[in-house]
């Protein structure tokens, strides 16, 4: 996992997606190749974002319980957490200024 990039499970997921900074979750498996396509460009994200959010990453495959709760039936999916409040949520691959937007308009 690249630096910047928290690799989140159940417990930490429900405990990161609280704060009061926006969280980026990406819901992957290994398995997934259009999940291993955006890899990249969450990465690159992490890295511009610095502190003003929270770039995140979750198993599905390892995590299927809080991946039922949300619904999710396709990966990848994003979405954006802020005060343990979901603001945006997109299944599918996307370009990186549609992920970048998605963060930053709840920056601040």
């Amino acid at each position: 996992m690249a630096a910047g990039v928290l690799e989140l499970d159940e417990v930490s997921f429900r405990d990161k997606i609280n704060s009061s900074k926006p969280v980026l979750v990406d819901f992957w498996a290994p398995w997934c190749g259009p999940c291993r396509m955006m890899t990249p460009l969450v990465e690159k994200l992490a890295g511009e974002i610095g502190d003003q959010a929270v770039v995140a990453k979750i198993n599905t495959d390892d995590n299927p319980n809080v991946t039922a709760e949300l619904g999710i039936t396709g990966i990848p999916t994003f979405m954006v957490f802020k005060n343990g409040q979901q603001v945006e949520r997109y299944s599918g691959s996307m370009r990186y200024e549609a992920l970048q937007q998605m963060v930053k308009k709840h920056v601040g």
